[in-house]
């Protein structure tokens, strides 16, 4: 796993990185499908479709077929309930990703290595790198992001199941990164309890307001539930502050340890001036209030977070909404390069290095693919072209040959066991970064 010294790296050829990345994206998504096929030809999934003696990158959109989770289920469940990983993938799967989609009313289960896991974790780190290069200020202070881990489960095979987020912030490379340089100590995000892990990291959050440039989450959905938290608490956060007492009811004793070295003695003078901020009628940019020097507000608003966006204006009233990155259980998608894009104009370059991705074309309104390729597969490759073009070939596109102003449905060959697997996000393709892809979610 990444230490100081590769994160260090990271931050100093970052830059230098995308460049390489976007401007080969062909090249280095033609290496990673080779590379992913010569490693895993002899798995029991994908040797089912290859003769002896075939070669196998050639035959491998003839060969393979593109499918679902529920195609996949099978051969996941055999791994977590103890069967080798080679079923899928030559190399030992380490953990399983929870997919927030369902399968049978459970969450799916994701196959995941160590090699795919640490490739994850790099992209955070570069979309630090392009925020920092983007806006002014950002690397003089603290990031006062609000993050939450959820329960892990363990599956018969003694592997691990948690949403990703949870994986990333328990790892090393978060720990080492990242965290170092955001206000909320690390104990206080892995609590389990969320209701004293989101009043811990707020009470932090204040009692740091002077050094904090950046306000985020995750989520859209996830900062707007912390306002209202802090909407609802704010009287007794202020108590804290003024008192320097840690209310009793956080009884986590990681959250207390680390509680203890930033409320460390009554600030009255500074509770006097939350309190009066926040008995405003209105909260209309109550975010630049409390934290004054504040250069953006960052968290995903596109997609189905974008009904966020008014309310999160209303609070930040002016402060620019940033939409930094994109991503599914399944696959890194892309970062966006241009983080002061407005939140409806945003788009993502797809990192050709995190994924092999295919695309199916749909509909010209984003609306879903015909009937026939929904049944037969990988073998639909063709069908009418109409006069108004809202009905394009079906046959997947690779990387480079996408339309600018076209729709299609993504479809990932993953470092993890995944083999021309449809995610379900339908993505606008608005431009290109040098040979990269940029597009919008629909």
């Amino acid at each position: 796993m990444a230490g100081e010294k590769e994160i260090k790296e990271i931050y100093e050829n970052g830059m230098k990185i995308l460049e390489e990345l976007t401007s080969n994206a062909h090249e280095i998504q033609e290496q990673m499908l080779e590379e992913i096929l010569i490693r895993n030809a002899g798995t029991e999934y994908l040797s089912r479709f290859f003769v002896h003696g075939q070669n196998h990158k050639q035959n491998f959109k003839t060969n393979v077929p593109i499918v679902t989770y529920e195609d996949i289920k099978p051969y996941i469940d055999r791994i977590a309930n103890g069967e080798t990983s080679s079923i899928l993938f030559a190399d030992p799967i380490t953990q399983f990703i929870q997919s927030t989609g369902t399968s049978e009313g459970k969450p799916k289960l994701i196959p995941m290595t160590a090699e795919s896991f640490e490739k994850r974790m790099v992209k955070p780190l570069l979309v630090d790198l392009v925020m920092k290069k983007c806006i002014s200020g950002l690397d003089q202070g603290k990031s006062f992001y609000l993050f939450f881990v959820k329960p892990e489960m363990e599956t018969p095979s003694g592997l691990m199941a948690s949403l990703y987020t949870t994986s990333y912030f328990k790892s090393q490379i978060f720990k080492n990164g990242l965290a170092k340089f955001c206000t909320s100590p690390i104990d206080t995000i892995l609590c389990l309890d969320n209701k004293q892990s989101m009043y811990c990291q707020l009470l932090t959050g204040l009692l740091l307001r002077d050094e904090v440039v950046r306000i985020g989450s995750s989520f859209a959905s996830v900062l707007a539930r912390s306002i209202k938290f802090l909407e609802d608490y704010w009287k007794e956060l202020c108590s804290n502050i003024r008192t320097g007492y840690l209310s009793d009811w956080i009884a986590d004793p990681a959250c207390r340890n680390a509680m203890s070295s930033i409320l460390t003695r009554p600030e009255p003078e500074l509770a006097d001036l939350i309190q009066q901020i926040c008995e405003d009628k209105s909260w209309e940019g109550i975010i630049k209030e409390l934290w004054p020097e504040v250069k953006c507000i960052s968290c995903i608003v596109t997609g189905s977070m974008s009904q966020y966006i008014p309310l999160l204006e209303f609070y930040g009233a002016g402060i620019p909404l940033v939409s930094p990155n994109c991503g599914s259980s399944e696959a890194c998608f892309g970062i966006n390069l241009k983080p002061l894009s407005k939140p409806f104009d945003v788009s993502y370059t797809i990192l050709p290095n995190m994924a092999y991705f295919e695309f199916l074309p749909v509909n010209n309104d984003g609306g879903g693919m015909s009937r026939e390729f929904e049944l037969r597969g990988a073998s639909a490759t063709e069908s009418s072209e109409s006069t108004n073009e809202t009905t394009t070939v079906n046959k997947p596109v690779d990387l480079a040959n996408v339309k600018i102003g076209r729709y299609y449905e993504v479809v990932v060959t993953t470092l993890a066991g995944l083999y021309r697997y449809r995610v379900g996000d339908v993505l606008k393709v608005t431009g290109f970064y040098n040979k990269s892809p940029q597009f919008q979610f629909v």
